[in-house]
């Protein structure tokens, strides 16, 4: 099989297996881990393909249409970034992609910093106020660059190819608002990285809904997570670091891996990679303060997170849900070697064949 004229090598990358279960609902405990398995996991190259602008860029465009012969089972990846991040956060992650892992569409939703200014419109809603609020038109900017990006990931290799729609952090459940509102057709992979996909929990004293009812709309409106041939939904949480109350010390224990050596299949499995730099579970002033962090998403500050969102609520009932040790939020602040994120090398490598598959 060929990407784009060069043919891919696969390796082999051993990921452990640590829980079998369905993501559990607000309030639940963290299931208790039964085994371990290993994955193949594939590696493709492809020569640099970087996006040019204007004319030059819809050259090359064609250019790639004519002699770009990527099999329809390479998913083309355009990617729709978090609250507050801009297009540049992602430049390492998208040339990795291109370069690396031999896929010439992943682009990246051209947003800027102040671009995140738009969604003040909000407060000019009732809807706001009364935590009703829904996405569309406050978000109706943001939707329509991802469309773009999208669109761009069309044109960049031959017709009959499937797109995958990477979305990170806020940019996964946006994510699922354009494929329900846009033509998601060809759209056969929604993989979220450190996406809050739940709405927190109503009655939970000092939980305010910071979506201000977004979540909950998504939740009532959008279609479920499912992971079928047609159609796979793929939900990578983080286990950088545990949470603790902002009085008393944590009650998660920590988790036991046991080592089993057998295969999972299907989309309720969770794979933890073989990263150790997860953080002790120590009640510290860190804990604490980023325990009130998961508090405000999931209702719980004791429970392991990216040390924004809570593992508990970045997963989805129906899809394949996944979980690395000692990953971080976001690409800002992050470090490959101490404090990697979802799209360090290390990590990008061990879900990279979800878009290959």
């Amino acid at each position: 099989m060929e990407t784009c004229s060069h043919r891919a090598a696969s390796e082999r990358v051993r990921a452990r297996l640590r829980f079998e279960r369905r993501t559990p609902r607000h309030g639940e405990p963290l299931p208790t881990p039964t085994r371990q398995a290993s994955h193949a996991q594939g590696r493709r190259r492809h020569a640099p393909a970087h996006l040019a602008s204007g004319a030059s860029r819809r050259r090359r465009q064609r250019q790639r249409r004519r002699h770009c012969h990527a099999p329809a089972a390479v998913r083309h990846p355009p990617m729709a970034q978090g609250l507050g991040n801009n297009t540049g956060d992602y430049a390492r992650l998208a040339a990795a992609l291109r370069d690396d892992h031999g896929l010439p569409a992943a682009v990246v939703a051209r947003v800027t910093r102040p671009d995140w200014l738009r969604n003040a419109a909000g407060l000019a809603d009732a809807n706001y106020w009364r935590g009703t609020l829904r996405p569309r038109p406050v978000l109706d900017w943001y939707l329509k660059r991802v469309d773009e990006a999208v669109s761009e990931a069309r044109e960049l290799c031959a017709p009959g190819g499937k797109i995958s729609l990477i979305g990170h952090s806020a940019g996964g459940w946006l994510a699922r608002v354009y494929m329900e509102e846009f033509d998601a057709s060809d759209i056969s992979l929604l993989l979220t990285l450190g996406t809050p996909h739940l709405p927190p929990p109503k009655g939970v004293p000092g939980v305010i809904d910071q979506t201000r009812g977004l979540l909950n709309y998504i939740e009532k409106n959008c279609a479920p997570a499912v992971y079928t041939p047609e159609l796979r939904y793929v939900c990578i949480a983080g286990r950088y670091i545990q949470g603790a109350p902002l009085l008393g010390d944590s009650t998660v224990a920590s988790d036991e891996v046991l080592a089993v050596d057998t295969t999972s299949e299907g989309g309720e499995a969770v794979i933890i990679s073989t990263n150790d730099k997860s953080t002790p579970s120590s009640a510290t002033w860190r804990t604490r303060f980023v325990g009130q962090g998961y508090k405000q998403v999931c209702g719980r500050a004791d429970v392991w997170g990216d040390g924004v969102v809570p593992e508990m609520a970045a997963h989805l009932e129906g899809a394949l849900n996944i979980s690395f040790d000692g990953v971080y939020h976001s690409p800002v602040g992050a470090d490959d070697e101490q404090r990697p994120w979802y799209g360090s090398p290390a990590i990008l490598k061990q879900w990279v064949p979800h878009l290959l598959n």
